[in-house]
């Protein structure tokens, strides 16, 4: 669907003398009061002329752009709304930031919870990296991250702001007041946006050839095929604030406007000649005409400069190509600085796996420009560049520049493989898309450094233009959550169960019920649905209760509680017949229960210690609590330290210790992420206007529907006993409260004594005799080094020789110590024509171990060896086989035989 004219005939335009004009070029309506223009003063249909414009002399930075956009909406009756992170952890479908108005998707946008105020204004920082291979090519109009200056106002049925009329004039004003730019100079570009299933009439507005903002309006929700008009209707707009500045800077590239002085500072820590602003200015002014979905309008681009400033095209290929790989490099550079300070831990997979792509991407280019520069040492420039801006790189300094070099290590990692791979490859006719993504995600192996190699060899390796981008695009989005796994119940069963009632939830109204009466609402077999219930079902990573149900004097065993959407299902161990309304009396397994509790809150307790040992980029990734045991998976890049450990250990039960109140309360989702931030999601994003927070006194917040104990102190202790790196950039952290840390205590007691047993001592004595037995061991490490040196010195006088065509083959006796055995064999096919073997007997086979000086190879050997019968195998200078039914002679002769026929 596209808007008729009619949607953007606005009274405004009226009002003021513009007139609605056709492009010339792509014949998209406009809106303009020049009445000489023709056409929409948009690329490609123009180029960036505003470069040679005169006008203010305003020359704002990035800083000065955002305070301008914020501060003349503010005086306009908008509140200032602080940004979000560039990590959307408030979405379940998104990994990243990509436009102001998904920080209010999709609970405020659908009318599920109210703005946090209204109108509003914001800049919030967003990546993308749906075009990644075009950053630097395009001198600005591609960047991986960047300000999304954004005035929203939520119109509701009841209460209704401003529309088109008034968003227009806004942008009128801001640009002719606030910007001095000439009103003749504006053009309104009739467009139509849809994304996130809404969609709407929009104006992008152009001056110069320049798009500074696009203004949307959000009025259709898009069900199939039909656009249905939606009750809130929301004014969704977006300045480019980084174009503001380079608009009012007029500079040779938007990078210089962006980034100032870093500009020339990269060019000299990178180690490459500076191109010349001329070139730069001009290249930017045609730069329009880069089409990047057709990579011949680069060329096409730079015949164009060449051709303007009279130069040799092959040099403005040279400078122009170097030019946008430091562009690159200064973009990415802020953009992993974003990220990591926002929380991203590179990894290989989820948002980790963006933020590892453009880290690797930034090391291929450095590798390719041969710069000898840390990727840390360039981000911490751009820390100290941006840290006003964004408070958070400086707070998070020391993590942003470990987790870089960490990443560096790998990358280093990796190019050892490029030579292997490359060899793999070799015989290959063409390597398609498909196996070069696979190579990428299964080895992290840049294209761009694998065609070097390639190359080497003499194969021609085609890569295409947008490889970073196919790559981001497949993994922009999260999968889509499926509901909560209710496979133990049939889906008949379940889909009965789904028009019920919701019921009243006890354990909420008392965490320590323990007991309670209710009327059967529904009893299908073995599943029970009551009116109310204090037994908690299965969710947050807390095992649903068990306990017992007696109806009519009948008391039933409950093994399992489940949900589905908000009815509680008790699921029995045994069928059941009982009629709706039938009067039950229910009772949880409390000693169960209560470790659930201590458990589950002592998991709030250990993943705030972990943010306050390790970091902020510490994220929930996963929880499991039973009453056995508790774990926590954390976003982490690297091991955990037995230091770090403890110190986790300790603030946790420092905490305990403390005994800090406990208190679970429910609050507007609004109100609660405006408070405490995005990170009361770290267990999951719930679906409802009102949440469900617990708070751990002046400790931590954070969305939780579990059942807790209401004093840290009642969690009675915290051991952790295990710790390990479950995948890449994950952590686990098992560990046990309370009771269940004695009975993992006495467990080890218990192994302690059984191993001092063994060796005849008490627990108490236990670490002297450990040591007595390890100098003791030393001791026989000595004598038995001696041993093996005399008969390596003395090896020739204890073996079977024989020679075969000039060969020797030795025969080697069975010592029973491997070490030794390797030293010999090692030590005997030191010089040249000799062959060494070893026959171990076991039970009714013998096993041969054949090695050989480096001028033989032991295939032929081998190859005889598997046609009397043999298993097993090798290559190159050692093998051992398995021979079923021979003796020692039969063995020598086979041997024999493999070395004649190798011909040596």
């Amino acid at each position: 669907m596209k808007g008729n004219e009619e949607e953007y005939r606005l009274k405004i335009f009226f009002d003021n003398s513009y007139k609605r004009r056709e492009c010339n070029v792509c014949h998209t309506p406009f809106w303009s009061k020049d009445s000489t223009r023709e056409n929409c003063s948009d690329i490609p249909c123009s180029d960036y002329y505003f470069l040679e414009m005169k006008g203010a002399n305003l020359n704002w930075s990035v800083s000065e752009a955002r305070k301008r956009f914020l501060d003349f909406f503010n005086r306009h009756g908008h509140e200032i709304i602080p940004p979000k992170p560039v990590l959307a952890r408030w979405r379940e479908d998104l990994y990243l930031t990509i436009a102001s108005i998904v920080d209010f998707q999709p609970f405020i946008t659908s009318g599920i919870a109210p703005p946090p105020a209204n109108p509003l204004v914001i800049s919030q920082p967003c990546i993308r990296m749906d075009d990644v291979d075009n950053v630097g090519v395009t001198f600005g109009r591609h960047l991986t991250t960047f300000e999304m200056g954004g005035h929203h106002a939520f119109n509701y049925p009841d209460k209704f702001l401003y529309w088109k009329d008034e968003t227009v004039n806004y942008a009128k004003e801001f640009f002719v007041n606030e910007m001095k730019i000439d009103e003749e100079l504006l053009n309104f570009k009739e467009s139509w946006w849809e994304g996130g299933g809404n969609a709407g009439p929009s104006f992008e507005v152009t001056v110069g050839g320049l798009e500074l903002a696009t203004l949307v309006f959000m009025q259709y929700e898009i069900k199939g095929n039909e656009y249905v008009p939606l009750k809130l209707k929301i004014v969704d707009t977006g300045y480019g604030i980084e174009r503001l500045a380079w608009f009012t800077q007029r500079t040779p590239t938007a990078f210089h406007a962006i980034y100032g002085d870093l500009v020339d500072r990269f060019f000299n820590i990178l180690g490459v000649p500076k191109v010349s602003d001329e070139l730069l200015k001009v290249s930017s002014r045609f730069a329009g005409k880069i089409d990047p979905d057709a990579p011949r309008t680069v060329q096409e681009h730079r015949e164009h400069v060449a051709k303007v400033l009279g130069i040799n095209v092959k040099e403005v290929n040279e400078e122009l190509t170097r030019a946008a790989r430091v562009f690159q490099v200064l973009d990415h550079t802020k953009t992993i600085a974003l990220m990591l300070g926002d929380g991203l831990v590179p990894s290989s997979a989820g948002e980790g796996y963006l933020g590892r792509l453009l880290i690797r991407r930034t090391m291929k280019t450095l590798k390719i420009l041969g710069a000898d520069v840390r990727l840390s040492e360039l981000i911490k420039l751009q820390i100290d560049f941006w840290g006003k801006d964004f408070p958070q790189l400086i707070r998070n300094r020391d993590y942003i520049v470990d987790a870089s070099d960490t990443e560096q290590e790998k990358f280093n990692e990796v190019l050892t493989k490029i030579p292997s791979v490359a060899n793999a490859l070799q015989k290959r006719k063409e390597v398609g898309i498909n196996e070069l993504i696979q190579l990428y995600d299964s080895n992290g192996i840049p294209p761009d450094l694998l065609q070097e190699e390639m190359n080497k060899r003499g194969v021609h390796l085609e890569i295409p233009h947008n490889f970073y981008s196919i790559v981001a695009k497949s993994h922009q989005s999260a999968p889509v959550k499926k509901d909560r796994d209710i496979s133990k119940m049939p889906v008949d069963t379940v889909e009965k169960i789904k028009n019920l009632p919701e019921t009243e939830k006890l354990f909420y109204k008392d965490q320590y019920a323990r007991e309670f009466d209710a009327k059967v609402v529904a009893s299908l077999g073995k599943y029970l649905v009551l009116d109310r219930t204090t037994f908690y079902p299965e969710g947050g990573g807390q095992l649903g209760d068990q306990g017992w149900i007696t109806i009519n004097g009948d008391r039933i065993k409950v093994s399992d509680t489940q949900k589905v959407n908000d009815v509680v299902v008790h699921i029995l161990e045994r069928e059941i017949k009982a009629e709706p309304g039938t009067k039950v009396h229910g009772e949880i397994d409390w000693i169960r229960r209560f470790r659930l509790m201590r458990h589950h809150t002592g998991t709030h307790v250990i993943l705030a210690a972990a943010k306050k040992v390790l970091g902020d980029h510490v994220w929930q990734a996963g929880a499991e609590k039973t009453p056995e045991k508790a774990r926590l998976d954390i976003t982490h890049h690297k091991a955990l330290s037995k230091e770090e450990v403890k110190k986790i250990e300790d603030l946790a039960n420092m905490i305990i210790d403390d005994r800090r109140s406990v208190r679970p309360f429910e609050i507007n989702r609004t109100e609660a992420e405006m408070k405490y931030g995005v990170s009361i999601y770290e267990g999951g994003v719930p679906n409802r206007s009102t949440i469900r927070l617990l708070e751990i006194k002046d400790w931590d917040i954070e969305s939780c529907g579990g059942t807790h104990v209401s004093n840290t102190a009642e969690i009675g202790g915290i051991k952790i006993i295990n710790v390990e790196k479950i995948q890449d950039g994950i952590i686990r952290l098992e560990y046990v409260a309370a009771d269940v840390a004695a009975n993992y205590a006495r467990d080890l007691e218990n192994k302690l004594e059984l191993i001092a047993t063994k060796l005849k001592t008490s627990v108490q004595q236990l670490d002297a005799r450990v040591e007595k037995m390890m100098n003791e061991r030393r001791e026989m490490e000595d004598i038995l080094n001696a041993y093996r040196k005399y008969i390596l010195d003395n090896i020739e006088r204890s073996v079977e020789v024989r020679e075969i065509d000039g060969i020797q083959l030795i025969v080697l006796p069975f010592f029973g110590d491997e070490e030794l055995e390797k030293e010999l064999m090692k030590k005997l096919t030191v010089n040249s024509n000799t062959v060494v073997i070893q026959l171990k007997r076991i039970d009714s086979r013998v096993q041969v171990d054949v090695a050989t000086s480096n001028n033989i190879d032991v295939s032929t050997i081998v190859e005889e060896l598997r046609k009397a019968g043999a298993k097993g195998g090798g290559k190159k200078t050692f093998a051992s086989v398995m021979l079923e039914g021979k003796g020692k002679d039969d063995v020598i002769d086979i041997v024999e035989k493999g070395i004649k026929g190798g011909g040596y």
